[in-house]
């Protein structure tokens, strides 16, 4: 009997590289005493007081859903859910009041409908998104989904661990080659942990306005940066009085996911000072009805929070994460010198390369499955293994061209203290042991 025909689609479909490693080691018969999760930013830590309040009490009198009941919200979410992101944006000095608020079930969402909203048709060339290579993999892989064309300006990690980005002009070459619908920029970036400056924000905002394309930004890391410069970097402190022409093609992408703590409550937003772009969101998101309810009403607690609380829950978690960080990186570069790291200034990510230490033939993909299916080694009497996600997934790249990615790792600094102070020695000692056998 003949088997029923799955999808092309389908057929070619792997999986993420943030959830690669994870998946595998899940497949693994024999598990090594302990592993150290740091290839998706899961953050462990627990989420804000005010949204805790209300999910331990989703059963009081003063809970909508203290009879049972979970209904639809409206598509376009909550009033009070759409208020706690302007109260966000509102508390960090940013003039909400031309903002239109769609909640979506995580940031996720909020990226397939930018890439419906922004891009030529579907299997066309027309109107690509450009983005700044490397790039968040899942803006590549929702793109595959939908038939949409991305196209990338090239990022390079140098010998200091930074990444350079070319200069205007070969970005405008670049614009005018492929004509795209929109440039996408992640701030506080992911995968890199670079963070852009206010100069270049502006500069990028006004080849949007020169060449008529949208401004679309992933803040899901704003607030959290790590240098003495404390003016947030943000599409929406770009005005027409900074960039003439650059208000009414604003986007910004949200999430409850990582400054709040709240990576399974799966609650985003699509934010646009552009009312065509909210309603045809509005009306596309009306297919996936809503987003989940009992999120929207735990994260809608910060709708009622005051701007002492929220810059101060805010500043908090960056002194968490500059502290993890900076000890990370100081170890590794112990450990083994010749690795190339970068030292974030924002997010919660940084890249390894270890392009200077590793024989010929090295593939980043091939040593995260060592390390998930057989691979471990002793830590403190316990053995060990560590879960990264390898780069390649993060450069939309041609088939001929050669990927930086191979050589590279993200880790996510989401583990306790206690476990991110074993990750030098775990990524080393494994390193070692994969080269020892190749």
């Amino acid at each position: 009997m003949d088997k029923p025909i799955l999808s092309a689609h389908f057929q070619s479909r792997e999986p993420s590289d943030v959830r690669l490693s994870q998946m595998k080691f899940a497949e693994r018969k024999t598990k090594p005493e302990a592993v150290i999760n740091v290839g998706i930013g899961n953050v462990s830590l627990p989420t804000n007081p005010a949204m805790q309040k209300r999910m331990f009490a989703l059963s009081s009198p003063e809970s909508p859903f203290s009879n049972g009941v979970i209904r639809y919200t409206q598509t376009s979410g909550t009033e009070e859910a759409q208020l706690a992101f302007k109260n966000i944006l509102k508390s960090e000095g940013f003039d909400t009041s031309k903002l239109h608020v769609l909640v979506t079930d995580g940031g996720s969402s909020g990226m397939e409908l930018l890439l419906l909203g922004v891009c030529g048709p579907a299997g066309s060339d027309e109107r690509p998104l450009m983005m700044i290579d490397p790039a968040y993999t899942n803006y590549i892989s929702f793109a595959e989904r939908i038939g949409r064309k991305i196209i990338t300006i090239k990022r390079y990690m140098g010998e200091d661990g930074k990444f350079n980005l070319p200069d205007m002009d070969k970005v405008e070459e670049m614009i005018k080659k492929h004509n795209p619908g929109a440039l996408l920029v992640i701030p506080y970036d992911n995968p890199t942990g670079q963070l852009y400056t206010y100069d270049l924000l502006k500069d990028l905002a006004s080849l949007c306005v020169k060449y008529n394309m949208w401004l679309v930004s992933d803040e899901a890391y704003r607030e959290l940066y790590y240098t003495d410069d404390e003016r947030l970097v943000s599409i929406w402190g770009l005005t027409d009085d900074i960039v003439p022409g650059i208000e009414g093609r604003r986007i910004s992408i949200e999430t409850a996911s990582k400054v709040w703590n709240a990576c399974g409550l799966r609650i985003g937003a699509v934010i646009t000072d552009n009312e065509d772009f909210y309603r045809g969101a509005v009306a596309e998101y009306t297919a996936n009805l809503c987003a989940n309810a009992i999120g929207q009403y735990v994260f809608g607690a910060l709708a009622h929070e005051s701007k002492d609380s929220i810059l101060g829950w805010c500043k908090q978690q960056r002194d968490y994460y500059k502290d993890l960080i900076v000890k990370v990186y100081n170890e590794l570069k112990r450990l083994e010198p010749g690795l190339i790291v970068s030292s974030p200034a924002a997010s919660i990510y940084s890249v390894i390369d270890v392009r200077n230490v590793v024989k010929p033939g090295f593939d980043s993909i091939d040593f995260v499955l060592y390390c998930a299916e057989e691979g471990s080694v002793e830590i403190d009497g316990v053995e060990t293994t560590l879960l990264v996600a390898p780069m390649k997934g993060f450069y939309n790249v041609d088939k001929d061209e050669e990927n930086p990615g191979k050589t590279q790792f993200r880790i996510s600094f989401v583990e306790s203290p206690e476990n991110m102070a074993k990750v030098p020695e775990l990524f080393v000692k494994l390193l070692r042991k994969y080269e020892s056998q190749r």
